[in-house]
């Protein structure tokens, strides 16, 4: 993280560090680890071919690393555990993550026009240790195209990427206070991005924080959230106190903006950018190698491929002790 002489920050906060006592989901029991061993058993086949795809259907290594048995399991509650459903909604987004670039289109250089004015900025967490993703409207830079809606993709990943062990969604800091001639979205792209999230991000979406918002921008957030389903709508929070609030810590959201943080920010693109992305790549790479290590294959968990620890139970703990210090 880069400081100035006067303590502004222009880089990401590191991934925060998970607490001493934290421990990886429990197992499944029953019903539902039946359904979870049906899903990872039927992309495991040996013949598995991803259907509707006449070019190269089998999964790719990157395709077999985003199949861990949380995102199984992420697809299951988001289905109600209908495995078919959640086999059908798997495989829609392995072609949709195919068709729609992110094996190749969508890199840092295709989408770094759009983030030249920090329009979208990864940075700090919630008390829930979500990474942050915070996004300001009035800072748009480009005429609406597909490339927009790559580089929200991208960041979001990204963000994704940046969640620590026991973290699977994210954060979001939506502020529409700064003045500027910001023309809203289209309904279209909105309807566009809305789906994209909806369907092919389940259960990502930890909290949404919304402020300063214009009447008209309250009138189109009307005609929006209707279209939003419930579950995700009660994570939607209109302008809140987020600090006095509990929601996040002080010193790891920015003051600018009304958010009531500590941290002074400043969005230089020629510092932030080079460091957000190595940042990203480090970690990815450390995951991928990780994920390798335990097997390289469908189904391993995300805690472990974020380095998670599991601390040793109390019992454990005296029985090595006493054989590492023997009578």
């Amino acid at each position: 993280m880069e400081k100035d002489s006067v303590n502004k920050v222009y880089t990401p906060f590191p991934i925060p560090p998970a607490p001493a006592d934290l421990r990886p989901p429990p197992p499944l029991e029953g019903k539902h680890e039946e359904q979870r061993l049906q899903v990872l058993a039927h992309f495991q086949k040996e013949d598995y071919a991803l259907p509707d795809v006449e070019k190269d259907p089998s999964l790719m290594e990157a395709e077999k690393f985003w199949l861990t048995n949380d995102c199984i399991l992420r697809y299951l509650r988001a289905t109600k555990w209908d495995t078919q459903g959640a086999i059908k909604r798997l495989e829609d987004t392995l072609r949709w993550r195919r068709e729609f670039g992110f094996h190749g289109l969508i890199t840092p250089e295709h989408v770094e026009p759009e983030g030249m004015t920090g329009k979208e900025i990864c940075f700090g967490s919630d008390t829930g240790r979500r990474p942050a993703l915070y996004m300001f409207p009035s800072r748009q830079n480009t005429d609406e195209s597909i490339r927009q809606v790559h580089y929200a993709t991208f960041m979001l990943e990204r963000t994704i990427d940046l969640a620590g062990p026991g973290v699977e969604n994210v954060a979001l800091f939506i502020n529409y206070g700064e003045k500027s001639n910001y023309k809203s979205p289209s309904l279209s792209m909105s309807r566009n991005v809305l789906n994209i999230l909806q369907t092919h991000y389940p259960e990502r979406l930890g909290r949404a924080y919304i402020i300063n918002i214009p009447w008209l921008l309250n009138a189109f957030f009307k005609v929006i959230m209707p279209l939003v389903d419930p579950v995700t709508r009660d994570k939607v929070r209109f302008n809140p106190k987020v600090v006095e609030e509990g929601l996040v810590d002080a010193d790891k959201l920015m003051s600018a903006g009304g958010w009531g943080g500590s941290v002074e920010f400043e969005y230089v693109h020629e510092k932030y950018w080079p460091a957000f992305i190595e940042l990203c790549k480090t970690t990815r790479e450390e995951q991928m190698a990780r994920w390798r290590a335990l097997g390289g294959h469908i189904g391993i968990d995300e805690w472990s491929i974020k380095g998670g620890v599991t601390p040793k139970e109390p019992e454990a703990e005296v029985a090595t002790q006493a054989a590492e210090n023997p009578a």
